[in-house]
């Protein structure tokens, strides 16, 4: 029996999801839910019912996994408690700072209505907090560097978006090469948040907005760019159509650490991402983490989870056989 899902919004990421259920054979998508008139948004999947997101509690019974599409910012902190007392969830909350205080309101909602929720599920959070994880437990003696980018930040040009004046916005976090190199080369240096990325915003301004104030609201925004050297540049629709169409990203997690009796060995472990788009992979990792949710569920688990809790076998469709025969 396939996995039924339904998506909670359908921008970016909601359209990646819908591809990626369409390459895993054991899902279904059911339905679309969205904020703006049903009769306006057109998808990919025939046969799916576009809905009102006022609808959604009356799916209970013919969803199995509800993707929610929100942003960070503003629509998972409410969206995902909300939702957990009702449904098995996934999001792909990225405000790290706040990860404790959102787990902890999805918890309470999650077992208060006998359901399991995902949080923060993506490629970071998510893939490079696995392989934090694995390589800190393998070389205990060590340090972890994350860079991020060359790339298009969702979340944070989300955040942009929200100010007002704003009409569209696209923010690219750039890794600094010297602190990279720095890394790589085994110094093991301390690098502040500022000394590790850049970034750089790309804002369409309304008309007659006060462009010195939207400057001043990014590169003060807490847990987005506060801590960073950040660079805004207002440019017209068109140019923002025409020069930042894509939403590439990427990025690096690097542990150096050492063995030995005397610690006399170095060694470095290095887990890259090149990514064409952004969204579409993030829905790759979030549709493998709804699968892992639905069977965590039918297996009595409820409460929120993240990815440090699900055993990587639940995340393939392949049985336990195929896993250890082709892969192990």
């Amino acid at each position: 029996m396939s996995i039924r899902i339904g998506i909670m919004g359908y921008g970016n990421l909601g359209r990646g999801i819908e591809c990626a259920i369409r390459q895993n054979a054991d899902m279904e998508l059911v339905a679309i839910f969205t904020r703006r008139p049903p009769d306006t948004v057109k998808n990919l999947t025939a046969g799916v019912n576009i809905c009102h997101v006022d609808d959604v509690l009356s799916y209970q019974d013919r969803i199995d996994v509800l993707i929610l599409c929100g942003g960070s910012a503003t629509d998972l902190p409410t969206q995902t408690p909300a939702y957990a007392e009702h449904f098995t969830v996934i999001d792909s909350f990225d405000t790290h700072a706040r990860i404790p205080a959102h787990f902890e309101a999805v918890d309470a909602a999650a077992k208060a209505g006998g359901k399991l929720a995902m949080i923060s599920c993506g490629w970071d959070p998510g893939m490079f907090s696995l392989n934090r994880l694995y390589a800190g437990a393998i070389l205990p003696s060590g340090k972890d560097y994350t860079f991020w980018g060359r790339g298009v930040s969702q979340g944070h040009s989300d955040a942009i978006r929200r100010i007002d004046g704003v009409l569209d916005a696209k923010q690219y976090t750039i890794p600094i090469d010297e602190a990279l190199e720095r890394v790589r080369n085994g110094e093991n240096p301390t690098l502040t948040t500022r000394e590790k990325h850049l970034r750089e915003c790309f804002v369409v301004a309304a008309e007659g907005a006060d462009k010195a104030r939207i400057e001043r609201e990014i590169k003060t925004m807490p847990n987005y760019f506060a801590d960073y050297d950040t660079v805004v540049h207002f440019i017209t629709m068109e140019e923002l159509k025409r020069d930042h169409s894509g939403i590439p990203h990427g990025g690096f997690v690097i542990r150096t650490g050492k063995t030995g009796w005397d610690e006399e060995n170095t060694h470095l472990v290095e887990y890259r991402l090149r990514l064409d788009s952004n969204p579409e992979f993030t829905a790759g990792v979030i549709v493998a983490y709804a699968r892992a949710a639905h069977r965590m569920y039918t297996e009595g688990m409820r409460g929120c989870k993240t990815v440090f809790d699900v055993p990587p076998a639940y995340l393939s469709p392949l049985s336990g056989e195929e896993l250890r025969k082709n892969l192990l």
